[in-house]
């Protein structure tokens, strides 16, 4: 069993490293390996903002991979065992659809690196301009502002 420990990690991060790993494992032609996500359970004792996210993220996924809980395998719920079947987009792909769905109303460079700050500024300007340069997203004005919308 493949394991990563997200402990520490800020969300961003997380992700990236879940992408990669899971994305490595399919890649070595090891689809029958469980990955263990130890993402902790939380300090509130409502269980962790990481592990709301993980798991958020894993069921929107859930058509390119299997998961289980870990209160519900093993009884500890810092953990979620996860059954890779398809590859995974990478975030740079997953940052892209969710700017460009947030665009669907124009939306100045401002407000959408405030809605994806987690990501980083330079990784959202990036994500626009690559939108941009595709034909998705295309420069309007919205009064004084440069805004950005869905094409």
């Amino acid at each position: 069993m493949a394991s990563i420990d997200l402990h520490g990690r800020t969300w961003s991060e997380s992700l990236a490293e879940l992408i990669a790993t899971y994305n490595r494992i399919l890649a070595n032609g090891s689809s029958s390996d469980i990955l263990e996500v130890v993402h902790g359970y939380g300090s509130t004792g409502t269980g962790g903002s990481l592990r709301r996210r993980v798991r958020s993220f894993l069921a929107t996924h859930s058509n390119r991979l299997e998961f289980q809980a870990g209160e519900d395998a093993d009884g500890n719920p810092g953990h979620t065992l996860v059954m890779p079947i398809q590859p995974l987009p990478e975030v740079s792909d997953l940052l892209a659809e969710q700017v460009l769905e947030y665009c669907e109303t124009a939306r100045t460079q401002r407000k959408i690196t405030g809605k994806f700050r987690r990501y980083g500024d330079p990784n959202v300007i990036q994500a626009v301009r690559s939108l941009e340069k595709q034909g998705r997203l295309r420069a309007v004005n919205k009064g004084r502002n440069k805004a950005y919308e869905a094409a």
